[in-house]
Parts: structure tokens; C-alpha cells; sequence
């Protein structure tokens, strides 16, 4: 899997280096290429190899869903939003370059996204369900759903986890559920994809808490991100459950998605290696 991750990592550089040089596309390349872990990617590979589909073909759509986190990402760091200055041990875009090259960063990440997909070499009724895909689950009734409503709590804050999981499965889990049905959609098997979507919202809401859990437990240096929410005063799985609580969600979070893993048929084994590391991840 490292040997796919370096290839990966030389495509995705690729994909900004036929477009005009411009200060737009300098950050854009700076956010892309700088040092995330890959997960989403991680996951797409992993269930095609489970597949028994080359994991290759699924570059352009790893690399789509890649842009489009980056670019939630850039656009989350905005002081408009949570305001924070480091990402991955470095500046936050707005940081290194200006808060209007960043929104323009943001916006070209997420219009490439798609535009690499339809230039791959994906059948064309595959291309447009993964445009489908993309736009269900980066969109107003994904991602960007689960942004509103945490914006919202600046004014309204939480009183329940429920509340701050709602938040989660839309923020979080629509985008970790993107590369399995995704992979569903490239290896014909989108009779599975309701399932591995429930897995991607289970493993959302798992990761989010545990993300929660390392920002009580660990300093920024190690994280290599600014630990905001407890700066912006947000609610978090710890500040509404404790943090013994908090873990023991983790640990039943992690049961129901190897319950659920179990009912789908067929071969999980690389999959299985990238949610271990999810799981016991430190950082």
C-alpha cells in the first residue's frame, strides 16, 4: 500500500501541473501536497483490491475526492469559520497566501475535482454516477449541510451529542462514505453502496469523536493543527460526555461498523488494515 501511496501522490501532483501558473493555483498545490494522510484515497484502493479491481483506475476519483476535501478544508481554516492558523504542521492557506486567494483556492480544488473524473478513463455511465456521487455528498445535503448547522451553533449551542452527531454524520461521515460508494460504483457493485454508506457515517461520527478525544489529549505540535474548537468555545464529544464516555462511544462505534462490515459479502482484508489504522491512529 505505501508503494500505491507514493504513485498516488506523483499523480495528484500531476493533475495542477497542465493548468496556468498563477498564485491561485501556487495555493492550491500548497493545500493539495501538504502532507495529509490520505484516507479517503486509502479507502477508495482498498476496496477495489478487496475487489479484485486494480487500484489504479481508481486515481482520478481518489484525486477528485481528495481536491474536495482540501478544499473544505481551506475554506473551514477561513477566520469567517473556525479561523485557525496551522494545518498539517504548516500555515493554514489563508495564512500562507491571502484570504481571498484562498476562497479562490478552495473554489478551483472543488471545480477541478470534477473535472479530472470526467477526463478519466471511467465508462461514461460510471462518470456520471460518480459525478452524482460527488455532488450528493460534497453538496447541500452533505458536507456542506453538516457545515451549516455548525455554523449555526455560534449562535444556538449544542445541548446533546445527538445534536453534535447530526452535525457529524454530515460534516464528516458523507465525505468518508464518498470513497466507498465510490468503489462500489468502479467495481460494480452498487448493489452494496446503502451499506458501505452506513459504514462511512459510522466511521464519520467514530472519527470525529476520537479527533475530539486527541484534542483534549495531545498538544497542537503533535496533532499538527490548531485544536479551535476549544479556543471558539464549540461543543464538542468531551465538553457534553466527559471524555471516559466519549471513549466508550468510540469503542461501541467501532463494534457497529464491524458488525455491519460483516454483512456485506465478499473479501475485506484491505479494508480491514485501513480501518485498524483508523482506529488505533494517534494523530
Amino acid at each position: 500500500m505505501k508503494t500505491l501511496k507514493n504513485e498516488f501522490e506523483e499523480y495528484l501532483q500531476s493533475t495542477l501541473q497542465k493548468d496556468i501558473p498563477s498564485k491561485t493555483r501556487e495555493a492550491m498545490n500548497y493545500s493539495l501536497m501538504n502532507g495529509g494522510k490520505r484516507v479517503r484515497p486509502m479507502i477508495l484502493f482498498a476496496l477495489l483490491q478487496d475487489a479484485g479491481v486494480d487500484p489504479h483506475s481508481g486515481f482520478s476519483c481518489a484525486g477528485a475526492i481528495e481536491m474536495i476535501h482540501t478544499y473544505s478544508l481551506i475554506h473551514d481554516d477561513l477566520p469567517c469559520m473556525d479561523d485557525d492558523d496551522l494545518r498539517r504542521g504548516h500555515p493554514t492557506c489563508h495564512k500562507a497566501f491571502s484570504e481571498a486567494i484562498a476562497v479562490l483556492a478552495g473554489d478551483a480544488l472543488l471545480t477541478k475535482a470534477f473535472e479530472i473524473v470526467l477526463e478519466s478513463d471511467a465508462s461514461d455511465l460510471q462518470k456520471v454516477k460518480l459525478v452524482k456521487s460527488l455532488s450528493e455528498c460534497a453538496g447541500i445535503n452533505g458536507m456542506i449541510l453538516g457545515q451549516d448547522l455548525d455554523m449555526q451553533t455560534e449562535n444556538h449551542p449544542l445541548t446533546s451529542f445527538d445534536e453534535l452527531k447530526r452535525i457529524e454524520i454530515y460534516k464528516t461521515g458523507m465525505l468518508l462514505s464518498l470513497p466507498m460508494r465510490c468503489a462500489c460504483v468502479l467495481s460494480q457493485q452498487e448493489e452494496h453502496i446503502e451499506a458501505w454508506t452506513q459504514i462511512g457515517i459510522l466511521l464519520g461520527i467514530q472519527f470525529q469523536i476520537q479527533d475530539d478525544i486527541l484534542d483534549k489529549t495531545k498538544t497542537s505540535e503533535v496533532l499538527g493543527k490548531s485544536t479551535s474548537d476549544e479556543k471558539n468555545d464549540k461543543a464538542t464529544a468531551i465538553s457534553l460526555l466527559g471524555l471516559q464516555k466519549a471513549s466508550k462511544i468510540v469503542l461501541d462505534l467501532e463494534q457497529k461498523i464491524k458488525d455491519q462490515l460483516n454483512q456485506i459479502p465478499g473479501d475485506h482484508d484491505c479494508f480491514q488494515q485501513i480501518l485498524n489504522y483508523l482506529i488505533q491512529r494517534k494523530y
